[in-house]
């Protein structure tokens, strides 16, 4: 079959929110976990900023997958560790260990801080401030 060059067609999940919902809860979304840095909760969940913002997870997540393409948790895992490397790099913190710099930006666990920041740095926390 040959293919022919027609205008795409969006996504089905776009078509389940309107213009006007998605860019509000853009605007609530990053009023709750940016201004307000609700991620800063290691038990907040997506449940609970929908909850928060009158909507479903569903619409969260469209959101998030849409203008960050990020779920919940790898956008909330980005927040963190920005902080975690504001923090890392500010002087007023240096006596701190990076566990308690882990708890700080909602980490539940050295775990889960280290392999995301990993991942998303490319070098763990140790590594990072070494370099500073």
């Amino acid at each position: 079959m040959e293919k022919t060059a027609k205008a795409k067609k969006a996504p089905v999940y776009l078509t389940k929110i309107s213009r006007e919902t998605f860019d509000k809860l853009k605007e609530q979304i990053l009023q709750a976990l940016v201004v307000e840095k609700r991620y800063r909760d290691s038990s907040f969940t997506a449940s609970q900023l929908a909850e928060l913002l009158h909507t479903n997870t569903r619409y969260v997540s469209i959101v998030l997958s849409v203008r960050y393409h990020a779920n919940f948790s790898q956008f909330v895992n980005r927040l963190r560790i920005e902080e975690a490397m504001a923090l890392l790099q500010d002087q007023r913190y240096a006596g701190l260990r990076i566990e308690e710099i882990s708890d700080m930006v909602g980490f539940a666990n050295r775990q889960s801080f280290y392999r995301a920041f990993c991942q998303i740095v490319g070098k763990t926390p140790r590594q990072y401030q070494d370099e500073l």
